[in-house]
């Protein structure tokens, strides 16, 4: 699937479009929110009771303001669900049902991200419900590395990967701890209080343990130098070499190898551990299969009730051709009013890219609005027939393509609290060119980061002029969503691989993500500079693209690296993306005077002086993106991503940090999510009601209590 993610700058919100759109696994591709800018179980024991959730009023519009909590570099904030009452009230059961499949399988990503990192929350939990615990020293940095970890879905940071660092003591924790009824506290079979805090501690503080979740680094081993919890006692080439005896790259309908098992190492044989019902995570995969057949039983029609049979036998079979099977259904269902993602999706987590993330987005497909994106899909064509990449590599047909705005009404697993703006699925490439793909940019998400995006003075900081700020004012919202739309709706769906190359994870390895979110960018930024786009009727000049172009270098150039630790290289795909994408057209063209480096009272500027040569780079670069993608070079990919995507100007990051800091804005943000809640007749349920929770570590505690299916370790 692909994520749009956003410049930091712009819609903070609308996730820079896996850097226009912001793409997922290989093939798809998910969009992500920028920088807040110019805003965007089981234990031992019975547990003490939880401090009751704030529910907050129910739905009644847009909210006039969607702040809800800021901690550490996060801003959480909610979003509102505008239609649910005209909805009938059979929909709103199904909703219901397919909300609660989400959040059933909440406790899979923690546990992917990270072996210890249910241990961790749950105990931290126990803290917080313990008056006592909250009553010692360090609680308030305690509470605050807790929603931290709850943001993450773990102890490192959602986007840098890097390990958070306690703004508490040792002896704080161990106190706090102790405090705590031991039968509220995650101990295994036999395991003492000190024992537990003995196996924490080093996890927790000493900075060389498990210090990144993802490694990508060029000359290290990128299994053994991350800590993600998606392969055990495995080398990067035993995995390598594993897959690629299983892997006919002559195959035209190969299934995704690895998508949803754990690669382990049992007795010197290199085994899965298979994501299903009866196997890992089955004790979460059961109560996501039980709200899956109450939802078919009440679906909207016969291809959403085919699909989702499909969807719970890929459940109890952990079989990965009927998850294609199930893809191609839903893929082809561009009727149905209400739609799911869920599954074992986006590999960012997976230093080879080949293990899914646990995720699920549940929405309301918005008719007015999806109009406009669904005018872009409707030229496909023209813009494959058009694009500057080689003509080997256009599809000659371009099939499926559904495009839509929706309503998000659940997110959950690795799609919450961070969310995309823009999706494309499916990822499996053969399944987009034969049977097609969707795309959705997520409206009220959109919507909820506008509230706050005009008030950070990211823009006034960063932006070179006047000039640049009062284009970007009238023309930059309208440029980021044809960029995001761009990205989603052809980017992702646009180029084939040649007969015979392998899929992108196989070929292009680890620069797989980077280069995809590339070349989904690239298609973007080449057409939000086309009269095609006035002609059709979606933007009323060339000065909307001309404010896209100047976002998007701000950001790729400068902006995003506040989300940057000091000294620290980019790691994160989609800010490599866009790192890559700026820098090569400022080297490329600045011996022509394309884009300017300017320095003025101390401040770094990029102004761009020519967008019609500027354009003619980024189509340059796309077709070079896509012949590397297309023929499987990974030499060549490498070369691109290490040379113009990875390492960071020190004295330039040393001066936007400082610049950034000045603002008092947040970088990253977040969302609460609204609550349903079933209206009973008797054992029956026979409608559900909404309501929008303003109190965020309530919610967490709430879902820690309802959807803890999975034991501590797995």
């Amino acid at each position: 699937m692909s994520r749009l993610f956003g410049p930091i700058e712009a819609f903070r919100p609308v996730l820079a479009l896996c850097a226009l759109v912001a793409c997922g696994g290989t093939e798809g591709a998910r969009d992500t929110p920028p920088t807040l800018a110019s805003a965007p179980p089981p234990t031992t024991g019975a547990r003490p009771s939880t401090p009751a959730p704030t529910t907050g009023a129910p739905a009644t519009g847009a909210p006039s303001d969607v702040r809800v909590d800021a901690f550490a570099d996060v801003q959480v904030l909610r979003y509102e669900v505008p239609g649910w009452e005209g909805l009938s009230a059979r929909q709103r059961v199904l909703l219901y049902h397919l909300s609660e499949a989400a959040h059933a399988g909440r406790d899979i990503i923690y546990d992917q991200n990270y072996r210890h990192n249910l241990a961790i929350r749950r105990t931290l939990e126990a803290v917080y419900r313990s008056e006592t615990a909250r009553s010692q020293a360090g609680w308030a940095a305690m509470h605050e590395y807790l929603k931290q970890v709850w943001f993450a879905h773990g102890i490192h940071h959602h986007y840098s990967r890097a390990k958070f660092t306690p703004g508490f003591s040792r002896d704080a924790f161990a106190a706090a701890v102790r405090a705590v009824d031991p039968g509220s506290l995650p101990l295994q079979p036999g395991e003492t209080v000190d024992a537990l805090i003995d196996k924490l501690t080093p996890v927790l503080f000493d900075p060389a343990v498990d210090a990144v979740q993802v490694n990508l680094g060029r000359d290290v081993d990128k299994l053994a130098a991350s800590a993600t919890n998606l392969y055990r006692d495995v080398t990067e080439a035993e995995a390598v070499a594993f897959y690629r005896a299983r892997i006919d790259p002559a195959d035209p309908t190969p299934v995704s190898h690895g998508l949803n098992s754990r690669l382990v190492k049992e007795n010197g044989r290199i085994v899965e551990e298979v994501w299903k019902v009866g196997g890992l995570y089955g004790a979460a995969l059961e109560q996501v299969v039980q709200h899956l057949e109450a939802a078919i039983a009440v679906a909207e029609n016969d291809k959403q009730r085919a699909a989702w049979r499909l969807l719970v036998d890929y459940y109890r079979t952990g079989d990965l051709a009927k998850f294609d099977a199930y893809n191609k259904i839903w893929v082809t269902d561009v009727d149905s009013r209400i739609d799911l993602i869920h599954g074992f999706i986006e590999v960012y987590s997976d230093p080879l890219g080949y293990r899914g993330a646990y995720e699920a987005v549940l929405s309301i497909r918005d008719l007015k609005r999806s109009r406009r994106i669904a005018t872009i899909g409707g030229q496909a064509q023209w813009f494959e027939d058009n694009s500057p990449i080689m003509a080997a590599h256009k599809k000659k047909k371009v099939v499926g393509i559904s495009a839509k705005v929706i309503t998000v009404v659940t997110e959950a697993g690795d799609a919450a609290p961070a969310t995309p703006i823009g999706i494309n699925l499916p990822n499996a490439a053969w399944i987009r060119k034969n049977h097609g793909s969707k795309s959705v940019f997520l409206g009220n998400i959109v919507d909820a980061y506008q509230v706050v995006r005009a008030s950070s003075g990211v823009l006034e900081e960063f932006a070179a002029s006047t000039e640049e700020v009062i284009r970007y004012r009238k023309h930059g919202g309208k440029g980021y969503t044809l960029k995001v739309d761009m990205h989603e709706v052809i980017g992702h769906a646009s180029g084939q691989l040649n007969p015979g190359v392998g899929t992108p994870k196989e070929t292009l390895k680890s620069y797989a993500s980077t280069l995809e979110e590339a070349r989904a960018d690239l298609v973007a930024l080449y057409y939000v500079m086309d009269q095609k786009l006035v002609d059709m009727g979606l933007m009323e000049s060339l000065d909307v693209g001309r404010a896209a172009y100047d976002g998007y270098i701000r950001n790729g150039m400068l902006v995003q690296l506040a989300r940057v630790a000091p000294g620290a290289d980019l790691e994160e795909a989609h800010m490599r993306n866009r790192q890559l994408i700026s820098k090569y057209a400022f080297e490329k063209g600045k011996d022509d005077g394309v884009i300017e480096r300017v320095t003025r009272d101390g401040k770094t500027f990029f102004v761009v002086r020519d967008y019609a040569r500027l354009r003619d780079v980024f189509g340059e670069l796309l077709r070079e993106i896509q012949r590397i993608k297309s023929e499987g070079d990974y030499e060549a990919g490498k070369a691109l991503v290490e040379t113009y995507g990875v390492e960071v100007e020190d004295a330039l990051h040393r001066e936007v940090l400082a610049r950034y800091a000045k603002l008092g804005t947040k970088p990253y943000s977040g969302f609460v999510q609204p609550r349903l809640t079933p209206v009973r007749d008797g054992d029956r349920i026979v409608d559900a009601k909404i309501s929008y929770p303003t109190d965020y570590t309530a919610q967490m505690l709430r879902y820690g209590e309802a959807y803890g299916h999975l034991p501590t370790y797995n």
